[in-house]
């Protein structure tokens, strides 16, 4: 019978691990009972010799010796059972206490195992008293999702009962038990309350053919860049490298390497705005992939053509082991995914937090687990052991085709552009880090090409604080502003992808020092902006970078109304998207596959926005934007921008009421780094039109990441 968590049944023998009732079991006793009887009744009785005589009886010289072994080898056997189960009854006994003793149940390890995140900051279901896995095959207990420690003493059952089984059902393939099915657990358990594991033997063919197929020994966490051109991507990805003994020995041969990747099973039929709104709120569940490296590493060096840094964990071998039991637990279950929170990055947390729990990764999260910072983290911790730069296709290309342009300026070569198109091609110039597609097995292609300086250990911290003093026309003011993520083309650019640029969830509030005898005076207190989401995509057509430059915005902002006389500014929400060309210009790093550092480009753009203040509550326009942006030196940079919309309100009866109008708009920005985590901006407008109640802005602002 199996032990039951409440006490152990004295109705039936500790003798067998199925799971049938006990009357059931109770008649093979009974009938064992009734022949022994009957055979001490003979053995007591006197026997007719004509019985004896007739040969009914008779010994028999061969049979005799078979059938006395085989009573012998069946009562050892029920002793050997009987045994077992009286241990295996103790050894319960035992490890409840020691449980109970060191509060096992609550340890963060055990905890982690089974998805309690109590210790998790988040804005979603976090903190809860239960774990975040609701389906019942996670669990032995009928109340495991509330209780972990009634998880953990059905677990020490299914051992109990492991140890109680006759020795030819603990052999029998039985990867539905518990000990098939929870290897971790088993794992962590047994070394924590000294359980001798091989009492617990049991084939367990599929996890073993598994872990035989991934042969983990060693495990890197690889960081693919941010990728705009793809919204899902634009906040980077990261994922486990399973490295086997021949891939750890040489990271090059990744045909012996696996990608464990955690990402959203979302359904691709799905609006973006309805995709984006599930995946941060949990309506999609997480999928765990593993596939071969070379085919997951191929996506982001040759289909999004991003650069990929590679950081290998120092972890034991044993670690390694341990995580990758544990994946075997999770790797088909229905978990929420929260885009911003629960994610490939925070999962990998997880996982090292099962084994490493003295350091709490978990806990050290903001709200918004981002996969810079969770590789900054790593770092700081000292987990990350060595560092691997991967180039991508387009970085390979624009490495030559820089090799190029230096020769030619050098007079060793002529440089056509044809030559140069040819190089820049990704059509025509199939050259990558990753072996040909018709090549087997696949490696890592070494180019000598000098890493980019977009290694996410060296980025600014994501968060930013402002405060600022400026004038606004006649009105002095002061700005305080707070910026959750990411980048401007200001910011310090060491760690991101070059010209990169990716705002969200920013907003300022403006101080003005008033005067209230004056008329059109604004507001002492405004929100000067809210910012959700802007960012720009620059692929320099010039350059070996694929696909278009383009931005988006949607925010709130204060504008100034040029359709009224003496017009003053208004909030308002605005939605935007511009597309266009950019070139970059300059020298860039030697021997390395950056584009040259400067940048100049030129947008269409339009734009929709709605206010109660502003004429007829709308406005519509249409233009262009131009710009350029100038890396003077590694501490600063410079950005000049014109804007000129053409704005439409709709017709009106009032004659001093344009309906339509242009408002060029021109700016400047300057930042200098004190250092990694503090700046200094100047920022400068200036708007043409003549019909709003301030035309400059000009303002000194102090910066500090965190």
């Amino acid at each position: 019978m199996s032990i039951k968590p409440s006490s152990i049944s004295v109705d039936c023998t500790l003798s067998t691990i199925s799971l049938r009732a006990c009357s059931h079991r109770a008649r093979l006793p009974i009938a064992i009972a009734g022949l022994l009887l009957s055979a001490n009744a003979q053995a007591f009785l006197p026997t007719p010799l004509s019985v004896v005589t007739t040969g009914e009886l008779a010994p028999d010289i061969t049979a005799a010796p078979q059938a006395k072994a085989v009573n012998l080898d069946s009562d050892k056997s029920v002793q050997n059972n009987r045994a077992n189960s009286l241990q295996a009854e103790q050894l319960l006994a035992t490890w409840r206490k020691q449980v109970q003793a060191d509060n096992l149940a609550e340890h963060t390890t055990w905890r982690r195992l089974l998805y309690f995140l109590d210790d998790k900051k988040s804005l979603f279901n976090k903190g809860a008293p239960k774990s975040l896995i609701d389906s019942p095959e996670f669990f032995l207990s009928a109340s495991g999702q509330q209780d972990a420690s009634a998880e953990l003493d059905a677990m020490l059952i299914a051992f109990a009962n492991q140890i109680a089984a006759p020795q030819i059902t603990q052999s029998t393939n039985n990867s539905n038990s518990a000990i098939c099915r929870f290897p971790a657990r088993t794992h962590w358990l047994t070394e924590t309350l000294g359980i001798d594991i091989s009492r617990l033997q049991a084939d367990c063919p599929e996890l073993k053919k598994w872990m035989t197929m991934l042969a983990p020994e060693q495990l890197s966490i690889m960081f693919a860049e941010e990728y705009l051109d793809n919204p899902i991507s634009a906040f980077a990805h990261t994922l486990l490298r399973i490295d086997s003994p021949a891939s750890a020995a040489d990271p090059s041969q990744i045909h012996h390497a696996y990608a464990l990747n955690d990402t959203v099973d979302g359904n691709p039929d799905d609006a973006f705005a309805v995709y984006a709104i599930k995946s941060a709120t949990g309506a999609y569940n997480n999928v765990i992939e593993i596939d071969p490296y070379p085919e997951k590493l191929a996506k982001y060096l040759k289909d999004d053509e991003r650069d990929a840094w590679t950081y290998q964990l120092d972890l034991t071998p044993a670690e390694v082991q341990q995580i990758i039991l544990h994946v075997w637990e999770t790797k088909d279950l229905d978990i929420p995914y929260y885009f911003t929170t629960d994610n490939c990055a925070s999962e990998i947390l997880r996982l090292i937090d099962v084994v490493r729990p003295e350091q709490d990764l978990l806990s050290q999260l903001p709200y918004v687990v981002i996969p810079s910072d969770v590789i900054q983290l790593l770092n700081n911790e000292g987990i990350l052991a060595d560092t691997r730069y991967t180039p991508s296709d387009s970085t390979v290309r624009q490495a030559e085709l820089n090799k190029a342009k230096a020769a030619a300026a050098l007079g060793y070569q002529k440089l056509s552009k044809d030559d140069a198109r040819n190089i820049k091609s990704a059509e025509r110039n199939l050259a990558s880090s990753i072996s040909a597609d018709d090549a087997d097995p696949k490696t890592i292609i070494d180019y000598g090409i000098v890493a980019s300086d977009n290694n996410p250990i060296d980025r600014h911290p994501l968060q930013v604080a402002q405060i600022g003093i400026g004038q606004r026309g006649d009105n002095s003011y002061v700005d305080v502003g707070l910026r959750l993520g990411f980048h401007d083309t200001l910011d310090r650019a060491s760690g991101f992808s070059q010209f990169f640029n990716l705002e969200a969830l920013a907003t300022t509030l403006r101080f003005y020092d008033t005067d209230s005898s004056k008329d059109n005076e604004p507001d002492s207190v405004v929100l000067e902006n809210f910012t959700v989401l802007r960012g720009r995509s620059f692929n320099p057509v010039n350059t070996a970078k694929q696909g278009k430059t383009w931005g988006a915005s949607v925010e709130a902002t204060r504008v100034n109304d040029g359709s009224q006389v003496e017009g003053r500014d208004h909030l308002v929400g605005s939605v935007g998207y511009e597309t266009g060309w950019s070139w970059a210009f300059g020298t860039p790093s030697a021997g390395t596959g950056e584009m040259p550092p400067q940048l100049c480009y030129a947008l269409l753009s339009g734009k929709g926005q709605a206010g109660r203040g502003i004429n007829k509550g709308f406005r519509v326009g249409a233009g262009v934007n131009a710009g350029c942006l100038y890396q003077i030196n590694n501490q600063l940079r410079a950005q000049a921008e014109l804007q000129l919309p053409y704005w439409y309100h709709g017709s009106s009866d009032d004659s001093n009421v344009r309906g339509h109008y242009w408002q060029p708009i021109s700016s400047l920005g300057l930042q200098y780094d004190i250092d990694k985590t503090q700046a200094l901006r100047i920022n400068a407008n200036y708007d043409w039109q003549d019909r709003v109640d301030a035309n400059d802005d000009v303002q000194l602002s102090y910066r500090r990441y965190f």
